[in-house]
């Protein structure tokens, strides 16, 4: 390093933030990381409330792998930071006929399951599984963590992707496997967790069912947010520096390069090199609107398509529900449909599918003693598509909601209910600066997926890199913590103070 050490800001402390800012601490640069809310997490902020604990954002881990090689970089352990356990089923599907499906890891037991729906499709789904373990070796153990910086590593990988079709949709390629409507549900819903209409999302992304078979579903003890608190534990362990409540209004450039960035009470923070975790949009048309290198990639992102928003409902009940399962994903009445408006609008579906989470099942330290803590999630259109005024919305839709999961699933619930609170599409756009208010950035089709989403290095400004949903390889914790390698890879890999790192 020439002598000096080199230094690095990280703007926005979740998991992509973090895990960025960890590789960077550990390869010797100073590394500072600010985040404007009071707490680290982005969209895994935790809520406090009466006692209960709830997990904001994500809850399914996938992949422990890409998290303990951050540990692994300083010789540390994971297992020594927080503890993951295995969740079984990864998901219980129910659907408002009657049937029920346990998706597990027991390869004899999904068979039966499938057997028990469609005797006929248990052949297909082990044609579906071969082919999704196939993407899984190209489109993540391959190219997960590989940055595309220009057009030609585009081309290189473009025959493996064409040989795997990815240019149909995931729903399309589940459906030539299998017959049965409720297991074409089953394996093609996956994608709505980073972001994704099953129907126009590439093929690619089915390999997020062989990712879980590989590896499993886990939860950390604690939830979430302790896995949040283990990653800043080793950030400060490592000599790394996290400032909260620390808002940034500008990254400062200098004559083609970054040189720091611009807090909102106005403190300049000098950097050698500054890497963006906060939404692509907000980065380059509000943190760079005073460089014009940048405005041309404000544009180019202002035309691309966003995913849909989320609404989510933060509950906690009197008493417990021990037959439900850790994750259910409950169907609504319709799926092509109603998906066709979540990602269209121009207005909130009477209907949803709901995912709901229940980690007290699995921790019962996340409630008060007898008491627990829920969220559930129904997708939306985002603020583009449906502009609504949520704060009317907002507790029309709560209600609605928590009176179907009195239904389907949680009987009792209202007269039970101790608390709740909401996060709207209007709140990501508010707290967490998401363009739109869109829930994972870039939609993830085909056309917007790697090369062509934002780049992990900026080609025009020097010093400048983007890490998170928004960058390859896409949302989801193993998505974002894949974009902090391919970003880590370019900066260790090439001069950081040599201006178009890219």
């Amino acid at each position: 390093m020439n002598g000096r050490q080199k230094s690095a800001v990280v703007v926005g402390a979740g998991f992509g933030g973090l895990a960025l800012a960890i590789r960077l601490q550990s390869a010797g640069f100073a590394t500072t990381l600010l985040e404007k809310r009071d707490k680290p997490g982005g969209r895994a902020y935790v809520y406090e409330d009466n006692g209960f604990r709830f997990d904001a954002g994500p809850t399914v881990i996938t992949d422990p792998g890409c998290l303990e090689e951050l540990f692994a970089l300083s010789g540390r352990r994971l297992a020594d930071y927080v503890q993951l356990v295995p969740v079984d089923p990864f998901y219980q599907l129910r659907w408002e006929d009657g049937t029920v499906f346990d998706y597990v890891n027991d390869p004899s037991e999904l068979d039966r399951q499938i057997r028990a729906i469609s005797p006929g499709d248990v052949a297909g789904y082990h044609r579906f599984l071969a082919y999704s373990q196939r993407l899984l070796e190209e489109g993540y153990v391959k190219l997960g963590h590989v940055p595309f910086p220009d057009f030609r590593s585009m081309v290189r990988v473009a025959p493996q992707l064409l040989q795997l079709e990815s240019w149909r949709s995931v729903y399309a390629k589940v459906s030539h496997f299998i017959r049965d409507e409720h297991l074409r549900q089953a394996f093609s819903f996956h994608t709505l967790l980073v972001g994704g209409n099953p129907f126009t999302t590439s093929a690619i992304y089915a390999l997020i069912h062989a990712l879980e078979r590989r590896w499993g579903v886990w939860f950390p003890i604690g939830g979430t947010g302790a896995l949040i608190e283990a990653l800043v534990r080793l950030f400060r362990d490592l000599g790394g520096t996290l400032r909260l409540a620390s808002p940034v209004a500008r990254i400062d450039t200098s004559d083609g390069r970054v040189a720091g960035v611009v807090t909102a009470d106005g403190e300049r923070i000098s950097a050698d090199l500054v890497a963006s975790n906060a939404d692509v949009v907000h980065t380059y048309a509000r943190l760079l609107d005073r460089e014009p290198r940048a405005m041309r990639t404000a544009r180019s992102l202002l035309r691309k398509r966003y995913s849909m928003s989320l609404f989510v409902v933060y509950f906690g009940l009197r008493r417990q529900h021990p037959s439900l399962k850790h994750h259910t994903v409950l169907f609504g009445r319709r799926y092509r449909e109603l998906i066709r408006e979540i990602f269209r609008g121009p207005a909130v579906p009477d209907d949803f599918s709901l995912y709901l989470h229940a980690p007290c099942v699995t921790d019962p330290g996340l409630a008060p003693p007898g008491c627990s803590a829920y969220y559930a999630l129904s997708p939306v259109p985002h603020l583009g598509n449906a502009p609504v005024d949520w704060s009317i919305e907002g507790p029309r839709y709560r209600d609605r909601i928590l009176e179907y999961l009195e239904r389907q699933a949680l009987p009792g619930l209202r007269e039970d209910l101790v608390t709740s609170r909401i996060f709207t599409p209007t709140d990501f756009r508010d707290e967490l600066n998401a363009h739109l208010g869109s829930a994972f950035s870039l939609e993830p089709v085909l056309q917007q997926s790697a090369y062509f989403r934002a780049h992990n290095a900026d080609r025009r400004i020097g010093g400048l890199y983007l890490v998170g949903a928004g960058t390859h390889p896409g949302a989801g914790i193993p998505g974002v913590v894949g974009s902090a390698k391919a970003t880590a890879a370019i900066i260790l890999g090439g001069d950081v103070g040599r201006r178009g790192v890219a």
